[in-house]
């Protein structure tokens, strides 16, 4: 049995796996379809070796260097 998991923007909400800091990449493992979640940091130390065991790598880090929206100017 496969589970698939829908692609879906990380939000706040989405925390890193290794240090709690919010996740910016998402890695679906083909081997069991679970994911894992990562902040840029922990994401770049775990590419090389984890990004082959997946199915998708979803990366968002480029809205690291997003300036937010200012509200009420």
């Amino acid at each position: 049995m496969t589970t698939a998991v829908a692609t879906r923007e990380l939000t706040a909400l989405d925390r890193c796996d290794r240090c709690g800091a919010q996740a910016y990449v998402r890695a679906v493992l083909q081997s069991s379809g679970g994911e894992l979640l990562f902040c840029g940091h922990h994401a770049r130390a775990v590419e090389a070796n984890l990004k082959p065991l997946t199915s998708e790598w979803q990366d968002e880090t480029q809205r690291l260097h997003v300036k937010p929206a200012v509200v009420g100017d």
